[in-house]
């Protein structure tokens, strides 16, 4: 079983915490981590800076694309951050923590 962790960022760290409650509970993700950020990006021709929660969420590769699209019909962004990062290594334990806890 592959594993990915996918990054993803809020404007506000409710609507961070109502994804990450949606995904789980859809036990399409095992854990989700929430870490509040600072973000320096150009935008519409316009340097922005923005406080942001970024998202680390754990689950299993093949559930990429539900995952996308469940962020993308929540998501209050225009052009919402959905990056996967694949896992080369992983303990034993929480490969089995995963598989356990999506489906």
């Amino acid at each position: 079983m592959n594993c990915v962790v996918i990054q993803t960022t809020f404007s506000s760290k409710d609507e961070a915490k109502n994804i990450a409650k949606a995904l789980l509970e859809s036990k399409l993700v095992a854990c989700v981590q929430l870490f509040e950020i600072e973000s320096i990006y150009n935008w519409e021709d316009k340097l922005c800076c923005q406080n942001e929660t970024l998202l680390n969420i754990k689950t299993k590769k093949v559930n990429f694309s539900k995952i996308k699209s469940k962020i993308l019909e929540l998501h209050s962004y225009d052009v919402p951050e959905i990056i996967e990062i694949d896992i080369s290594n992983i303990s034993e334990d929480y490969l089995k923590f995963i598989k356990e806890n999506t489906i």
